[in-house]
C-alpha cells in the first residue's frame, strides 16, 4: 500500500514491461483514471501502433532495435518501431536485456539511422541522453557537459562504426580502460600464464600430484532467466 501511495503522489516512477498495443492501451487507461503516469514503457515492441497515444500521455519508449517474432507477443514488432515513437514525440531508448548486447548498445543505436532515417545526432541519443531522460538522472549523466559527471569513452573512429574501438573509457574522471594499456596488461597475463604452465609441467614430469582441468561456464542473463 505504500507502494501505491508513492505512485498516486507521483514520489515513485514505473517502468513496466510491455508488448502488445492492447495491454499498453490498458495501463495507460488505469494510470490516467487514478490520475497518475507510466514513466516508461520497456520492450515496446507494438509501441510504433499507440505512438501518439504515448506522447500524449508523457511516457517513454525503452525498445529492442530489431527483435522480432522471437515469441508469439512479437509477432508484430517491426525494426522501425525506434524511429516510429522518436518521430512521434516520444523521448525513446535502446535497451540491450543482455550482458552480451549492452556492449554493442552503440551498434543497436545505427540501426535506428538504417531503419526509420533517424539523424545519427538523434540515434545517438538513444543510448545516452534520453535513458538518462528516463531514469531521471540526465542532470548527472547522459551528455557532455559542465557540472556533470565525467563519464565518457573515447572513439577510434565513428561511436557507431562496427569498426570504431574504444580507446579510452572514463568514469567520473577516472581512466578504467586504456587500449594501450590493456595491450601491455594481456602481455603481461601472457607471460605470466606461461611461467606458470612451464612450472605444473615440471611438477607433472616429478611426479607430483594433478588434477583435471575444472570448465567454468558464465551463465549468460536475459529476461528469460530464472
Amino acid at each position: 500500500m505504500d507502494v501505491l501511495a508513492e505512485i498516486i503522489n507521483k514520489e515513485r516512477f514505473i517502468s513496466c514491461h510491455s508488448y502488445v498495443q492492447s495491454e499498453i492501451n490498458m495501463l495507460m487507461k488505469v494510470a490516467e483514471r487514478f490520475n497518475f503516469n507510466i514513466n516508461t514503457f520497456t520492450h515496446i515492441l507494438e509501441g510504433y501502433k499507440v505512438a501518439d497515444k504515448m506522447k500524449a500521455h508523457g511516457v517513454g519508449g525503452s525498445t529492442f532495435s530489431d527483435w522480432w517474432a522471437y515469441k508469439f507477443e512479437v509477432n508484430d514488432a517491426i525494426p522501425y518501431n525506434a524511429a516510429i515513437m522518436h518521430n512521434a514525440g516520444v523521448v525513446t531508448a535502446i535497451n540491450s536485456d543482455s550482458g552480451e548486447m549492452s556492449r554493442r548498445l552503440n551498434q543497436e543505436a545505427a540501426k535506428s539511422v538504417k531503419y526509420g532515417g533517424i539523424s545519427e545526432e538523434d540515434a545517438w541519443k538513444f543510448v545516452t541522453l534520453n535513458p538518462a531522460k528516463l531514469l531521471h538522472i540526465d542532470d548527472r549523466v547522459g551528455s557532455i557537459k559542465v557540472g556533470k559527471d565525467a563519464d565518457v569513452v573515447l572513439w577510434s573512429g565513428h561511436p557507431m562504426s562496427v569498426y570504431s574501438k574504444a580507446e579510452k573509457t572514463i568514469i567520473e574522471g577516472v581512466t578504467y580502460f586504456d587500449i594501450e594499456r590493456d595491450a601491455q596488461s594481456r602481455e603481461a597475463i601472457k607471460k605470466e600464464k606461461s611461467e606458470l604452465i612451464s612450472m605444473m609441467l615440471k611438477d607433472k614430469n616429478k611426479g607430483m600430484k594433478t588434477q583435471p582441468v575444472k570448465k567454468k561456464d558464465k551463465p549468460e542473463l536475459n529476461c528469460d532467466s530464472l
